[in-house]
């Protein structure tokens, strides 16, 4: 019998507590999110070209599969501590599957407004199977944030999405945990997608959390990518009618734009954007270089890498962090319809065998 002891995981929020808005009177609603692992990706490094130390965070082994989950935990704790009995939000699928899961778990009300037809249906089926009362609106995420906003303001309900000051603060677990999964030290790049924008604006609160406790001397470049289709931060204006495959960044008015560009602007990095054809090339390179499954946004971080090396906007023998921020089954649909199809051979050894060449 092994004598080997696997230790248990506590969440975020009792391990990065001191860097939260919480307390002893906090009711703490986890689902044991965080800690997901830093990939080291040397073969992606090659097909990007690159000398450097690369890594990739992988958000998509959260509890729901998405990044979500660490500012889930966050909100819904403090709904709870309000003594709040249902949650709210707007979402393009991976906030309404974290919203849904935390309020079941905690007992609590979760309704979530969609765009109909702009959601995968992987995530979709998260927010359905935990509970949650589904509302498909005619119209697109943005018309949805409204909608919510006004809800809340005006219904005993919490709002749980990136606007709410406590999911903010839950995501900046993962720039600790990038800092400690590198020995204390932080990467000289980090490379986000972005869509609401919440995210990257997270990250750089974190690093620079973690510099004033003094757990770092130094801060690192942000780089965010949007998609071409959904791209209102580079564009300079909202997109009234955003499109990109990649439905977890398809935002055409982001609530968090101005922190991202602080984020951009106090880092002396760029938010840059990538087409649906370089996110969908640097997701299928992830899965068949590295072994990681992410959903097409995620990959936006990756295409963005890519773009950054040929402009030359990072330098060699430098460390950087790639977030992927869902698990690839989040959608599958777009994945089975982008890889290579299933071969087909007779019911025979020779059938097989020359299908394969030996």
């Amino acid at each position: 019998m092994s004598s080997l002891s696997v230790s248990k995981w506590p969440g975020i929020i009792k391990t990065y507590g001191d860097f939260f808005s919480v307390s002893k009177k906090t009711p703490v609603v986890t689902l044991q999110e965080g800690n997901t692992p830093l990939i080291e990706a040397p073969r992606l490094a090659d097909w990007l070209g690159a000398e450097v130390e690369l890594y990739l965070k992988y958000d998509g082994a959260n509890p729901t599969g998405s990044f979500k989950d660490r500012g889930m935990t966050m909100a819904v704790s403090k709904a709870r501590e309000a003594g709040s009995e249902a949650v709210i939000c707007a979402s393009t699928g991976n906030t309404s599957a974290s919203a849904a899961a935390f309020a079941a778990h905690a007992g609590i009300r979760a309704v979530v407004l969609i765009p109909e037809g702009k959601i995968a249906l992987g995530k979709l089926a998260q927010a359905m199977i935990h509970g949650a009362e589904v509302v498909q609106i005619d119209g697109n995420f943005d018309e949805a944030l409204t909608i919510v906003r006004r809800l809340a303001d005006e219904q005993p309900i919490t709002l749980v999405n990136s606007i709410n000051p406590f999911r903010i603060e839950g995501q900046m677990s993962a720039a600790f945990e990038v800092c400690d999964q590198l020995g204390g030290r932080p990467p000289t790049y980090h490379l986000l997608p972005v869509g609401n924008a919440g995210n990257i604006t997270a990250y750089w609160r974190g690093y620079k959390a973690y510099r004033e406790a003094g757990r770092i001397d130094r801060l690192p470049v942000m780089m965010g990518f949007q998609a071409a289709g959904s791209a209102p931060i580079v564009l300079g204006h909202p997109v009234a009618k955003p499109e990109t495959v990649a439905t977890a960044i398809r935002i055409g008015n982001p609530a968090s734009w101005k922190f991202a560009e602080a984020a951009r602007d106090e880092s002396g990095g760029r938010i840059d954007m990538v087409t649906d054809e370089e996110i969908l090339a640097a997701q299928g390179k992830i899965a068949s270089l590295e072994g990681v499954f992410c959903e097409p946004a995620s990959a936006a971080s990756v295409a963005g890498l890519k773009r950054a090396i040929a402009a030359g906007w990072v330098e060699s023998e430098t460390t950087i962090v790639c977030t992927l921020t869902g698990h690839g089954l989040k959608d599958p649909d777009t994945a089975i319809a982008n890889a290579p199809k299933p071969s087909k051979a007779p019911a025979t050894m020779a059938g097989v065998c020359k299908v394969l060449g030996l």
